[in-house]
């Protein structure tokens, strides 16, 4: 079992910058890739992959409406990931996940079906 906890979500205004944090704990060796995603408040809204990236942070993957603005990172010494956002904008408001598995295919980073472990979340939340 692993566990996830994140940390760093708060209200900001557009513009501004936060950085969540997701630290594991348990079966470390079943976190060996991290995946951050998002669901937006209102009816049917779907959790939405943000960014992702594998044990080694050698290959990390982003969705196109985050690219350039967020950074995904991780700490192997202490099982944190992390995951910078600058120039946030109001639609970037979500609860923020973090999800985590062992194993992945190279295609599949952004299915939220394909991660075996997930945290609570934290709410961020961009004012205009």
């Amino acid at each position: 079992q692993v566990q996830l906890v994140e940390s760093g979500g708060g209200l900001v205004q557009a513009g501004g910058s936060l950085r969540l944090s997701c630290v594991a704990s348990g079966r470390t060796s079943s976190n060996r890739n991290v995946g951050w995603f998002r669901q937006a408040p209102g009816p049917g809204k779907e959790r939405e992959f943000v960014a992702a990236l594998r044990w080694s942070a050698t290959y990390t993957y982003y969705a196109d409406s985050v690219k350039g603005r967020f950074t995904i990172s991780r700490d192997n010494a202490k099982n944190a990931v992390y995951l910078q956002m600058n120039s946030l904008k109001p639609e970037d408001t979500a609860i923020y996940y973090c999800a985590a598995a062992a194993l992945i295919a190279p295609d599949r980073y952004a299915s939220a079906s394909d991660y075996d472990y997930w945290g609570q979340g934290t709410q961020v939340t961009v004012s205009s």
